[in-house]
């Protein structure tokens, strides 16, 4: 299923807001999105939410023979996925060319950059070693995956333990984590991808765009970054001829962005092996909002109420009395009143000119006896009573 694409006038929008520095969400140009990082009951779980994208992430191992070509290192693998469930644009079960170009670019910062040592996961040379797979499946797509994706795939694997072996000759004992504790990965850096997105053959710049700012884009630059300000990859994509300043500021930019994502990164794995060690409530569950919906719940109204009658005396005092006399009702007939002198009264002159074009026979006038009732219960007046008794005195 093809996406819905946008319209000139949404274009034009986008583009006049970039032009005048604002965005959709109301973001400076370099601010990210809110970042929420949970982690699941069991180790290596991760979602991450980078405002409504939301990717999760999944670490395994299991023991298979090594390489030829390096015998003595352990073998990293990845794969994200792009299912219908994130974005209709997405079909299954066919890779598109922005899950390759995912794919590429996460084995670029994760497996090129030697951010985990695989020489510690060899159990024997050259016949059993550790096969670490990192499944990153995206959940919902509002723009920028890869930096939500790399954010999830390296907080899983700080976060994932692996079992503990033990060697007796050629004989390989794996242990649960219940009869041993499992052992955490040997971690040097934590890479972290920070795009930035051109529009107007580069005049603008955009920090971590979102979907719609994604699609009116003329460039996109990726940069993989550590803490210690070391670029692990870096790719353009786009077609767009890039200065040497503009690469040197992004690159700056992308080295704050990177510090303040790997201290929240720090900070969550700190917190749930606070409270693993604790022995407190942990997971997805525990992690989402507690939202519930009873009838005695209702917002407060943001009203100041503290000195309503001190207002109210205030602004009954304030108020000038007027020395005028209000004229007293005048009565005109029976059922109609006017106020004031002057003023005719318009009611019904519409009602009364249609009903004198209709021909009426002075039987209906003299023998009509109207009568006006609201409901049942309420008493029946019968106005043409001075006629009926004149009728009445004849007969006699």
């Amino acid at each position: 299923m093809r996406d819905t694409p946008l319209s000139n006038c949404e274009k034009r929008f986008l583009l006049k807001a970039i032009e005048e520095k604002k965005r959709l969400d109301g973001r400076e140009t370099y601010d990210y999105r809110n970042i929420k990082i949970s982690f699941g009951t069991d180790y290596g779980c991760c979602i991450v939410e980078l405002g409504k994208t939301r990717v999760l992430c999944q670490v395994s191992c299991e023991l298979v023979p090594p390489k030829d070509s390096r015998p003595t290192e352990g073998i990293m693998f990845f794969n994200l996925e792009l299912s219908p469930m994130a974005s209709p644009a997405f079909e299954p079960n066919r890779q598109s060319e922005l899950s390759v170009t995912l794919n590429r670019q996460l084995e670029r910062c994760l497996r090129n950059s030697k951010c985990i040592d695989t020489e510690s996961l060899c159990v024997i040379s050259g016949e059993k070693v550790w096969q670490i797979r990192v499944d990153v499946h995206v959940l919902n797509h509002d723009g920028n995956l890869m930096d939500a994706a790399s954010i999830a795939a390296i907080s899983a694997l700080s976060h994932f333990r692996r079992p503990d072996v033990t060697i007796q000759g050629r004989d390989v004992t794996v242990f649960s984590p219940e009869e041993r504790d499992p052992i955490p990965l040997s971690i040097y850096h934590m890479p972290i991808c920070v795009s930035f997105a051109f529009f107007l053959e580069g005049s603008y710049l955009l920090v971590d765009p979102c979907e719609r700012e994604e699609r009116v884009k003329d460039g996109l630059l990726m940069i993989a970054m550590n803490k210690h300000r070391e670029i692990c990859s870096i790719q353009s994509s786009g077609g767009i001829m890039l200065l040497k300043d503009q690469v040197l500021r992004c690159s700056k930019i992308a080295s704050v962005k990177v510090s303040e994502i790997t201290e929240l990164i720090n900070k969550a794995l700190e917190n749930d092996r606070k409270i693993r060690k604790e022995g407190g409530k942990f997971g997805f569950a525990e992690s989402m909002p507690k939202q519930r919906i009873t009838t005695l719940k209702r917002d407060k109204a943001p009203v100041e109420m503290t000195d309503v009658e001190e207002t109210a005396s205030d602004i009954v005092n304030t108020t000038e009395t007027t020395t005028e006399p209000v004229p007293s009702p005048v009565l005109v007939g029976m059922g109609t009143a006017q106020v004031g002198e002057g003023i005719v009264n318009s009611w019904g002159l519409d009602e009364e000119e249609e009903e004198d074009d209709e021909p009426q026979t002075e039987d209906t006038k003299t023998d009509e006896v109207m009568v006006i009732s609201d409901s049942e219960e309420e008493e029946v007046v019968i106005l043409n009573e001075v006629q009926k008794s004149k009728k009445t005195s004849k007969q006699k």
